[in-house]
């Protein structure tokens, strides 16, 4: 009984040169559908890029104003945070007066009562010590509140910050909104023939694809002939052979130049 061959596929290998994908493409028998799929991918690629490119700066300019409002945002709580703290040390410090007053009190009813001088010196020892602590706590209250009154005037002047933040985020968001909402129809349509397209393209033809757009600066990893002679990517002349070959469109035709995808503009 024939047992039938199973074709062996070699895993994808990020590195690996375009020898192994023309020797992939050499054995399919509709390389110039599959040509035609890379191009119109291609095709939609560019049209999409072109209409994020409408948007220009603001989707990065809306996320830095964002960045920023939070960051003033989390700035204004942490003050805040830091005014409820002067305003517990305030209550922490009027408590202490209480009972030092009532220390203060209780030492001078005292000094009615003393027998004798050793007892005297060292009840007005313990009402010295109070008065000091007495200071000290007033002390600690005049300077809480002086903070806050600083702490309140940079409330304010981060508020003042914030509106004017938020104004500035809330006009790029609706320049962004508009840009978007008047492309996303056209958008939608586009990202659908990618996908089209995308579905119809073999694993290790689309890894390589990928692979190019990501490595030249214009993004374009399938071009056409240009001036009947050159290649559309780096503008290097194509040999007459090579040329002959695009225009069949039989073979996957890889630029020596650059690395791109060359087809016959025709398909």
């Amino acid at each position: 009984m024939a047992t039938t061959k199973k074709k062996v596929v070699t895993p994808i290998d990020e590195r690996e040169t375009f020898v192994s994908l023309q020797k992939s493409f050499a054995e399919e028998s509709d390389i110039r559908e599959k040509l035609k799929v890379l191009y119109e991918l291609q095709a939609a690629d560019n049209a999409i890029e072109k209409l994020v490119q409408l948007r220009g700066e603001l989707p990065g300019e809306v996320e830095a104003l964002e960045q920023a409002y939070a960051g003033l945002q989390s700035k204004k709580e942490h003050v805040e945070e830091m005014i409820a703290s002067y305003e517990a040390s305030i209550e922490s410090n009027k408590q202490q007066i209480v009972e030092i007053d009532a220390d203060i009190t209780k030492y001078q009813s005292q000094l009615e009562n003393i027998s004798n001088s050793r007892e005297y010196d060292s009840i007005n020892k313990e009402l010295e010590n109070q008065g000091l602590l007495r200071q000290i706590a007033e002390k600690n209250i005049n300077e809480a509140r002086f903070a806050i009154d600083e702490k309140k005037h940079d409330i304010e002047v981060i508020e003042n910050k914030l509106a004017i933040c938020e104004d500035d985020l809330n006009a790029k968001k609706a320049e962004l909104e508009t840009i978007v909402e008047s492309t996303s129809k056209e958008e939608q349509v586009l990202q659908q023939k990618r996908d089209e397209c995308a579905a119809k393209i073999d694993e290790r033809t689309m890894s390589a694809y990928e692979r190019i757009r990501k490595s030249v600066h214009n993004h374009l990893a399938v071009v056409p002939v240009f001036n009947s002679d050159s290649c559309g990517g780096c503008f290097n002349t194509i040999t007459p052979q090579r040329l002959i070959d695009v225009a069949a469109c039989n073979k996957l035709i890889i630029c020596e130049h650059c690395g791109r995808i060359i087809v016959n503009p025709d398909i």
